[in-house]
This record gives C-alpha cells, structure tokens and sequence, in this order.
C-alpha cells in the first residue's frame, strides 16, 4: 500500500478527532504459541489501517493541531543485539523516515510522556475494551492528568468509542484498498482451481489444505485470511470444521472454504464440489438450489438496497428448494416467516469483507438495516446442510453440505463480483475437475 493512502486516513480521522481531541491507537501485542514459540505476528488492523507499520510494541498517537508534530508513533529502538536474533527494527528514525511519523518516541518511555500529551485535551478516541492491560494503562494515564487539577491542567472528560468513527471510515473501501481485495481473490481463486485439480478419493483433507496453502504463498500472499476449512463428506456440514484430517471418500463432496490474506486484505471463497469429478443426482440438486439462491442474493447487492435484502431472497430460494427436496412440508410464506430453514441454513447470507474476515462496519444504523453504498465489500454466501438423521432428510441426501461463497463489491451501477474466476456452476466444475484426470 503507497505511503500516501495511509497519510490519507491519518488526515481523514484528524479531521474527526478536531482540535481539543486526542486518538490513542495500540498495535497488537505477539502471543505465545507454546513456550517461547511466537504465533505468526499481525498487526492490529485498526492501527496498521493508520500506519503501516508492521511491528509489535508499537503505539500511534494522534493529536491534531500540536505544534511539534500531529502523528507520534511509539515503538521500539533499534537494538543490534536484538535484530540478530529477531530481525530489522525501523527503530525512531525509520518510523519518521519510512513509515511518515511527525515524531517518534521509544515505546519504553510511554508512561512518561502520554499523560503530558492528554493534558488540557476535552475528548480521548480510544477502542476501550480490546486489551485490558492497555485499558488499564489509559485510564492511569488519565488518572495521573486529574491529579495536576490544582496546577491549573484540564484532563479529559470525553471518551469516545474511536471503532465507531475509523470502523466507518474502514467500511467504504479506495482504489488501493480494493486493488489488494482482487489480488487477494485472484489468488485464492488460483488455490481453489488447484484444489479441484488434484482432489481425488484417498487422499486426506489436510492434503488439499496443504495444496492451497502452496498456491496462497506462491501467488505472494503469505497466509490464509483465515484457517481453511476442508470438510469432506458429513464434515461439510459442520460450519467452522476445522480438523482438516479425514480421508476424502469417493461419491462424497468436499466443502473447501479458504481464501488469502494479501496486502493486509483479506479474500473469503467457498466451493463445494465432488471428490471424483462427478455429482450425483442427489448432489446436483442440493448444489443448484444453493447456486440459484446465491444468485437471487448477490442480484440484490446494489446502491440502494439494504443489507438484508440478499439474505431475503436467499432464504426463499432455499425454503423453496427444501419444499421441492422434500425435506419441508407446507406453505412458502408460512414456512419463511416460521424459519423453518433453520435446521437446514442457520447462518447469514454474508458479512463485510475487508482488512479482518469479518470486518468492521455496522448493519444497522438507527434500528434500521444499512443501505448499500459505492466501495462497500461484502461476502455471499448461503449453504444448505442436510445431516443424516436430521428431520425430514431422506438417506439419498444425507450428509450433503454445500456451501457457496463469493466477495462482491458495491459499485455505482451495481456490483462487482471479486472472486467471479472461480468455478461454480456445475459445468464448470465438473470441466476444471477433468482436467486433472486428463493430466
């Protein structure tokens, strides 16, 4: 991401935070795995969203109109030592030099230097909530300001949700931002075409896994965006499988949701598709209720639409095609407006789509659903889940999950499809899948 899209949120949330107001905005400490053994860092998103800056122990700090710098970063000094071991630090300078700083500070000197910076400040912007520790260093902090009261220093009376005011900003996505959401979906749609290429019965889930992990990191995307799910069989009925350890079974369908992180923006793709190359009469009607009900949903992703239209048709193309299934009895209506589908389709149709998986931004804003606008990224994704002993499911469709999934963006016309690449209809698949038995 260029240097000045950061300096271009950085102006937009000052310009929210005004004179009188102070932002306060923590990275993401690094986690123990077991032992001394890191998990993989990542920055918090909220704060990279701002900076860029890619290291822990790091601390952004906004305060519009100071004279000696709007932006200070804290974070860590350079130590010879330490990068040995560890690798480069940006150290002071590098915060101002690379990554567009007013000021820099070491992050060992925070508790000294903070409360000065909150003295005679009306508002603080702060994400209360997220890290307790952090919390609990903010409210010290301001503690210590009151305590100053006979000196004549005014400490801060208003805290401010800062996730309302940035999660916002974060919702409508730029050029930039959305360039890295296609690059993300064109590599994950690379992993799911790999996926269908080389499954075949007898080999294990983790296998495919490992296969789209190959084709994620040569793509350049580092990691997932999130764990992938690889769940054949009964396992694709189970929403967040996560074991990945099975055997794949021929006349079963495996359930791949996967997707690359890339750039700090995250993909989020789901195909379900036949272990050996050909759905089954049973398969193939299960599969194209959820086609047609996607469909029917990403229809209604448009400027002026709200937020739960797509999940409205969806569930009626669904309730209609389990009428049809044979798995519910009754009138449509009737059944849509009791949930009936519940059993069968129990989660939403999508979920916003940008730096984190499930990303920020509100549903609703006044009690009522949000309307679609320009630059907004969401995910389309019904399923159908038909567990064996579950009521009203014959045998022939017993343990069928289908799941299918795609990012679209809200455009000024309508919508764009971001993951479009990978195949879905049946023909598709079924003709990608050849391919392998060809090779």
């Amino acid at each position: 991401m260029d240097k000045k899209e950061f300096a271009r949120r950085r102006t937009r949330l000052m310009e929210v935070v005004g004179d009188g107001g102070i932002a306060i905005v923590p990275t993401a400490p690094t986690r123990i795995r077991n032992r001394d053994v890191e998990f993989p860092y990542r920055p918090d998103s909220d704060f990279y969203y701002l900076t860029g800056f890619p290291e822990p122990g790091a601390v952004a700090v906004f305060v519009p109109g100071r004279a000696h710098g709007e932006y200070i970063l804290f974070c860590r000094e350079r130590d010879p030592e330490r990068e040995t071991w560890d690798g480069r630090r940006a150290g002071l300078e590098g915060a101002t030099r690379d990554y567009g700083a007013d000021d820099a500070f070491p992050i060992t000197d925070l508790d000294e230097i903070l409360p000065g910076l909150l003295e005679d400040k009306a508002r603080v912007y702060y994400t209360m909530g997220n890290d307790a520790d952090f919390d609990h260093h903010v409210m010290n902090w301001v503690a210590q300001v009151r305590g100053r009261g006979r000196a004549g220093v005014r400490a801060p009376e208003e805290f401010i949700a800062l996730g309302h005011v940035l999660h916002d900003m974060r919702l409508f996505k730029s050029k930039a931002e959305i360039a890295a959401m296609r690059k993300a979906a064109e590599i994950s749609v690379a992993a799911h075409r790999r996926a269908m290429r080389v499954c075949k019965p007898g080999m294990n889930e983790h296998q495919i896994e490992a296969e789209l992990q190959h084709a994620f990191m040569t793509g350049g995307a580092r990691s997932w965006a999130y764990p992938p799910i690889v769940g054949g069989g009964a396992n694709g009925c189970i929403l967040h499988y996560r074991d990945n350890n099975a055997p794949l079974r021929d006349g079963d369908l495996l359930l791949i949701d996967a997707a690359a992180e890339y750039d700090s923006y995250a993909a989020d793709i789901t195909r379900t598709f036949p272990v050996n190359g050909r759905y089954s009469p049973a398969q193939r009607a299960v599969y194209e209720i959820v086609l047609e009900a996607q469909q029917a949903a990403i229809d209604k992703v448009k400027p002026g639409n709200h937020w739960n239209e797509p999940h409205e048709a969806a569930i009626r193309v669904v309730t209609r095609g389990l009428i049809d299934l044979g798995v519910l009895k009754g009138r449509l209506p009737a059944l849509i407006k009791e949930e009936a589908y519940k059993p069968y389709y129990m989660h939403r149709t999508g979920h916003w789509l940008g730096m984190d998986v499930h990303d920020v931004g509100d549903y609703k804003i006044g009690g009522e659903w949000r309307v679609f606008e320009p630059g907004m990224v969401l995910t389309v994704e019904p399923g159908l889940y038909l567990r064996a002993g579950a009521r009203g499911v014959h045998k022939r469709y017993a343990n069928i999950g289908v799941r299918i999934e795609d990012d679209v963006l809200v455009t000024r016309d309508g919508h764009e499809v971001l993951s479009a690449a990978a195949p879905k209809t049946i023909r598709e698949v079924e003709s990608a899948m050849s391919m392998r038995r060809a090779a």
